[in-house]
């Protein structure tokens, strides 16, 4: 008998700014699920995550939700499913407060694209367990609204006395994750290049936050 495989629905719709390494992300994600055993299903017409193990945010921005689309997000998450945010994930619907509790922060700004370096903090989750103390990336270094330490668990934290520009101090979380109802929540502020996508540490990196969030061997 055969086992239908866990299905992944990646959803990247934007009416803000547009990432240009949406599609390596795609590729990316699809590939890993090809490789550990889930399926990719990409779009960003329709948000139906009726039998999905995890819904991905990936570079979504701006409003892209119906008030129904809410609803069903909401309902989801809370009965037991799995979100994951990816990057400007965080610059999405920010007229909903529901999402911004979902997620866990929102977007405030960042210095322009540079090298830096990320404090591991958790090593005891598959999204960050095969890191060492300290990651070194270029990226776009996110800053928030509001530090959601506390409310968030944080698994790894930019340093920002290692690149120009940051706002947010000595505590300034980058990656975390959550319980919201029944389901759970992952965010990495990681993402912004293309190249980041074929880099097999941070594809690690996506993989654990896709396990943790839908329950899947990580």
């Amino acid at each position: 008998m055969s086992i239908t495989p866990p299905r992944v629905l990646v959803f990247t719709r934007t009416t803000a700014y547009r990432h240009d390494s949406i599609p390596d992300g795609v590729a990316a994600l699809t590939r890993l699920g090809a490789e550990h055993g889930f399926t990719v299903e990409a779009g960003e017409t329709t948000l139906d995550p009726d039998g999905c193990a995890a819904v991905v945010f990936l570079s979504t921005s701006g409003d892209i939700l119906t008030p129904e689309s809410r609803d069903t997000l909401r309902a989801y998450v809370a009965a037991g499913g799995g979100f994951v945010g990816i990057h400007s994930a965080a610059c999405t619907e920010y007229g909903w407060p529901a999402y911004g509790d979902l997620l866990g922060a929102r977007f405030a700004g960042h210095p322009e694209l540079q090298p830096g370096l990320i404090t591991v903090e958790d090593h005891d989750h598959p999204a960050t367990a095969h890191l060492g103390a300290t990651w070194r990336l270029t990226d776009e270094w996110y800053d928030f609204r509001a530090n959601p330490r506390g409310s968030v668990r944080v698994l790894a934290s930019a340093d920002e006395s290692s690149y120009d520009g940051g706002s947010m101090g000595g505590d300034h979380p980058l990656v975390w994750c959550r319980e919201y109802g029944e389901g759970r929540s992952f965010y990495t502020a990681l993402g912004h290049t293309a190249e980041i996508y074929r880099d097999p540490d941070f594809c690690r990196h996506l993989l654990g936050g896709i396990a943790y969030a839908a329950r899947l061997p990580g």
